[in-house]
């Protein structure tokens, strides 16, 4: 077994430490879920979290570690008897990215439920997880689905599986750890208010700690055992001081003063729900514990509010998680109470043990651009014909642009595709494990054979060849790339106002459908990716945000440089299909021949059947139609940014349909 690097030796990450420890003090809290950028030592705390568990007593030869104690009624090893006991370490499990449903839940034996009526369970990873850690690294980039049964098995402390009405019930109660990178997607709002604590972690910038860093890395890789050994007192300190805080956890007093500031804190930052209330008087107790204390502070209340009110505070998917710490004290200063042990105000520090006494072993470590007055447009240091970034109107509810025909690309909520999870619309032959059942065609198949096969007690004699998969269809998530005009003919103040609103308002709804997006702008004499294909919306937005406008239009170039784009994500990912979202007035100027150019670029989308439409920006009295004519050559529909709207729309994914089947025609 691989030595592990030890918790107490990670610098300058007390926050993160901090909300392991708690959690492993109480882990009713609920988890923790940490974001920060690559590199910052977030699954090393969290492996190295394991090792200061204390033992955990379990039924011997129970798959589900239950506890002699006070075993499970309802545990499919059982029953059990309390003498069959035994001490092991607490499990760590990771769950993989790319893991199916049936290898986190389990899996039943479809063939001997039908043929012999018994419940052949296989357990899942949330089984091998029970009254210890699950460990996700990338929780952003996990299905929904997979995600929604996660989090309800934590919530529920069960895991249950059922399938064409057999039931398997079993106890799920661990520590639930998720590890993300903000830059590659987030989670959304209401799977965030299901993790009980968040850290953000960044990388310090204090070269004397990004050196300590380095030089414990160093001699971790040269001789990991007799690193860990220099560190074997810190961790058996913190492992006695998680025993002791466990113990002393009961008898902690969380008076009615603690629970009013609570209260004010949750009202006041405007969290929904109560959740982030039970989250937060959990917390704190834990941090009184940790601490040795019997009663909660105040400062424990502000820590506990630092780490469960931050991801609870989000009003849309683009706002960054945060708190105001101005608020949040002032908030604190006004609701506290005579109950209150500690009346005095929060001191900042929380209930955070500090470098001394804790086990980090290291030292302590969304503004908008704005218009100028008046609204005028403003000078830029880009150069000439540059004007600065204009803000984006008010986003707006818009309809599904959809992809058409039937795909089997990554699961979403955007266009038709052949997935695990949705209607069933037929049956066919199992490539490999059978994972969804369709019992009706498996009964049909099997149903001829009965007699040949000797078949004399009421079950059916089923064969591995007459087991049948359901096909279902339900909706994948798509590749939005959108292609938009920062010439000067779109840079008027208003206009690009609105087109950034407009763009902005479909980047909300690629975020509430799964999808991955991608930014690609002309303006002047070329086209520039602005952000390659991610799943972080967030980041498109705060490219949209910044862009400049001015120059020429080479609309040409934009298309080519999108058509590039395109060219590359079909090999990395060819299940995924695009759609392309061109937002553009249909000007082309500068070089040689720009309008025929532009032509010419637009007919490679048509001859390979590119799902597309343009966003026609063009305003005033006068149209040219010019957006009409690209929208043709690139086998797609034109829309108006009025049309764009929800309640104008209804017709618009019908068009994208009916031209895309003319052109196949």
């Amino acid at each position: 077994m691989s030595t592990r690097f030890p918790f107490t030796a990670v610098v300058g990450q007390q926050d993160l430490q901090l909300a392991l420890l708690l959690n492993a003090v109480a882990p009713n809290i609920g988890g923790v879920l940490v974001r920060g950028e690559k590199g910052t030592a977030k699954s090393t705390a969290v492996r190295a979290l394991a090792a200061l568990l204390p033992e955990v007593e379990v039924v011997a030869g129970c798959r589900f570690s239950c506890d002699p104690a006070s075993p499970d009624p309802t545990c499919p090893d059982g029953p059990h008897t309390v003498e069959a006991a035994e001490a092991r370490d607490a499990r760590m499990v990771e769950l993989p990215v790319g893991a199916s449903e049936d290898r986190l839940v389990g899996a039943l034996d479809i063939e001997r439920a039908l043929a012999e009526g018994v419940k052949a369970f296989e357990p899942g990873l949330l089984a091998s997880a029970n009254r210890g850690i699950l460990y996700v690294d990338e929780v952003n980039l996990l299905h929904d689905h997979l995600v929604d049964v996660l989090l309800d098995a934590a919530a529920m402390g069960a895991s249950y599986v059922e399938r064409e009405g057999v039931s398997v019930r079993h106890a799920a109660r661990f520590l639930l750890v998720g590890t993300m990178n903000p830059e590659e997607g987030e989670l959304r709002p209401q799977l965030l208010d299901r993790f009980g604590l968040t850290v953000e972690v960044a990388a310090s910038r204090e070269p004397e700690q990004r050196v300590e860093v380095v030089r414990r890395r160093l001699a971790y890789d040269d001789d990991p055992a007799a690193f860990a050994a220099r560190w074997a007192d810190e961790e058996r300190a913190v492992r006695q001081r998680i025993v002791a805080a466990r113990e002393l956890l009961p008898k902690v007093r969380l008076g009615d003063g603690a629970l009013k500031q609570i209260a004010a804190t949750c009202a006041a930052f405007e969290v929904d729900g109560m959740r982030a209330d039970i989250v937060m008087a959990r917390t704190a107790t834990a941090l009184a514990a940790w601490d040795g204390r019997g009663d909660v502070l105040a400062e424990d209340v502000r820590q506990a509010a630092l780490l469960a009110l931050p991801h609870r505070r989000r009003r849309n998917p683009f706002d960054a998680p945060g708190l105001d710490e101005d608020k949040l004290d002032q908030t604190l200063e006004e609701s506290a109470g005579d109950d209150d042990p500690d009346p005095g105000g929060p001191d900042g520090g929380g209930g955070q043990p500090s470098p001394e006494e804790g086990p980090q072993g290291g030292d302590a470590g969304g503004a908008r651009p704005e218009d100028g007055e008046g609204g005028e447009p403003q000078p830029s240091a880009g150069g000439a014909g540059e004007q600065a970034p204009a803000r984006a109107a008010e986003p707006f509810r818009t309809k599904a642009l959809t992809v058409p025909g039937v795909g089997a690309g990554a699961a979403g909520r955007r266009s038709r595709a052949r997935t695990e999870r949705g209607r069933t619309t037929g049956a066919l032959r199992p490539r490999g494990a059978l994972t969804k059942l369709h019992l009706a065609a498996t009964v049909r198949a099997a149903a001829p054979h009965q007699r040949a096969r000797g078949r004399s007690g009421p079950g059916l004699v089923v064969r591995r060849d007459d087991l049948r998969q359901a096909a279902r269809e339900g909706r994948e998530g798509n590749l939005v790339l959108f292609v938009v005009d920062a010439s000067g003919s779109m840079a008027a103040r208003q206009r690009m106002s609105a087109v950034k609103g407009a763009v902005l308002s479909l980047l909300l709804d690629a975020y509430q459908r799964r999808d991955k997006v991608g930014l690609v702008t002309f303006r002047g004499s070329a086209a520039e990716v602005a952000l390659p294909p991610t799943s972080s919306v967030d980041a498109a937005a705060a490219r949209l945000e910044s862009l400049p406008t001015g120059g020429r239009t080479p609309l040409a170039a934009g298309l080519l440089k999108a058509h590039d784009v395109l060219r590359v994500e079909r090999l990395r990912d060819p299940s995924r299909r695009a759609l392309l979202v061109v937002v553009t007035d249909g000007r082309a100027t500068g070089g040689p021949e720009p309008v025929a150019l532009a032509g010419r670029a637009a007919r490679l989308f048509g001859a390979e059947s590119v799902a597309s439409v343009v966003v026609d920006c063009e305003s005033g009295p006068v149209r040219l139609g010019l957006a009409g004519r690209l929208a043709e050559e690139l086998g797609g529909t034109a829309v108006t940014l009025e049309e764009l709207r929800a309640d104008a729309i209804a017709g618009l994914v019908r068009d994208v349909r009916g031209t895309t089947s003319r052109r196949a025609a």
